[in-house]
């Protein structure tokens, strides 16, 4: 079965770092776009950032835009997410998600990671 795997979440204080990842298991990633999303309480999930299979081409949303970096290592299957100059309202459960079977849907899920900043 295929899974998606999230792990490096914790309680940092504002303007520390993260270092997420995500690792997959019963399926390689290296054909796949991946996204990082996040889900606050209250709020609606929403992408943060994004790349492409290659890893040449990433997608960040404007409120991380240059403080949070994409990357993968198809040959670990794994992608990350590293988050510096952290802020409280980055705080959120952060999900890995595979673009498996079409462009721009996400069908593949992990259980997500709790990310807190504290201020």
């Amino acid at each position: 079965q295929v899974q998606l795997v999230e792990s490096g979440g914790g309680l940092v204080q504002a303007g520390g770092s993260l270092r997420l990842s995500c690792a997959a298991s019963g399926r390689t990633l290296s054909n796949y776009a991946m996204g990082w999303f996040r889900q606050a309480p209250g709020k609606e999930r929403e992408l943060v950032a994004a790349i492409t299979w290659s890893g040449f081409n990433t997608y960040y949303q404007d409120s991380v835009k240059g403080r949070f970096t994409m990357s993968r290592d198809n040959a670990k299957n794994t992608v990350y997410l590293q988050m510096n100059s952290l802020k409280p309202e980055d705080t959120a459960v952060y999900y890995c998600a595979a673009q498996t079977s079409s462009v721009d849907l996400y069908d593949l899920w992990g259980r997500g990671t709790q990310v807190t900043v504290s201020s």
